[in-house]
């Protein structure tokens, strides 16, 4: 077995992680798959040779190319496996902790749209749009289990459909409430994007036991880390509000979050159309 190190410049989120996954799970030759985002450093442990996997990367665009290839010991073989049965055994527990996930975005998804519209707050509908991303994720990370590759495709497909509709209506409101004017509440703002802040903390928690586990958890753990971010950008836009009177600090904020969800759907869908565009090549 082969150990190849690749560079990849232009992979710096869970998104393309999840891309590369997908386009790289037809070969059955490629054992398993080890990423480092903040390195930017794609390790694949195969039994083929190196430049079918670059064949493969090439039509992403991320910019892939081989760093380094080598043959693995039989200890190093050996310490693979046991990596592989512990990341077995973990599944359970980490399928478990996806539907708290999803079951927590989900309903922080219908609270924030809610009081978002009642409170007239670009921001926390923006945050909303977050939310609804987050547990598009999760869902389809649970979906995934077990099924076949052109299954999880067309449920991403869906799914980044989804949430391009939802961050293009957040957009428009930006949009119409700059345009006609808003009267946003900013102690339901503040209120509000605490409750969501408080429960991503709770998702982080969770995440943070099983990080060390596959894809999904290292995925999940970086959308709570910037879900809380977001929910900090609310709360300071909703004290904005309030001390100055005006309502720009949260037409910002809504649309800062819209946009962010506008590209993780385009990345979405990028995951469930270019793999197939590859094969068709």
């Amino acid at each position: 077995m082969r150990k190849t190190v690749f560079t990849v410049p232009k992979m710096d989120c869970p998104s393309e992680e999840k891309l590369i996954r997908l386009a790289l799970a037809d070969m059955k030759e490629v054992d398993l798959l080890q990423f480092d985002l903040a390195g930017r450093k794609l390790t694949v442990f195969h039994e083929t040779e190196p430049v079918l996997l670059l064949r493969k990367l090439a039509p992403l665009n991320f910019g892939a190319e081989i760093h380094g290839t080598s043959h693995m010991s039989e200890l190093e073989e050996t310490l693979l496996l046991t990596e592989k049965a512990k990341a077995s055994g973990n599944e359970k527990a980490e399928i478990k902790v996806l539907w708290i996930l999803l079951a927590i975005n989900a309903v922080m998804f219908v609270a924030e749209i809610a009081w978002g519209l009642i409170s007239q707050s670009t921001g926390l509908i923006a945050d909303a749009m977050d939310m609804f991303a987050d547990a598009a994720v999760y869902g389809i990370s649970l979906y995934a289990v077990g099924k076949v590759l052109s299954l999880q495709r067309k449920a991403a497909r869906f799914s980044g459909y989804a949430q391009l509709a939802l961050a293009l209506f957040a957009l428009a409101e930006v949009i119409r409430r700059f345009a006609f004017g808003s009267d946003p509440e900013p102690s339901y703002m503040m209120v509000v994007s605490l409750v969501a802040l408080i429960a991503n903390a709770i998702c982080l928690v969770l995440i943070n036991k099983h990080r060390s586990g596959g894809v999904h958890m290292k995925a999940s753990a970086i959308f709570s880390a910037n879900d809380v971010i977001a929910n900090c950008g609310v709360i300071l836009a909703g004290a904005l509000v309030s001390w100055t009177g005006s309502r720009i600090p949260d037409l910002v904020i809504g649309f800062v979050i819209a946009a962010v969800v506008f590209r993780g759907s385009l990345a979405i869908l990028k995951i469930s159309r270019e793999p197939e565009k590859a094969h068709a090549t």
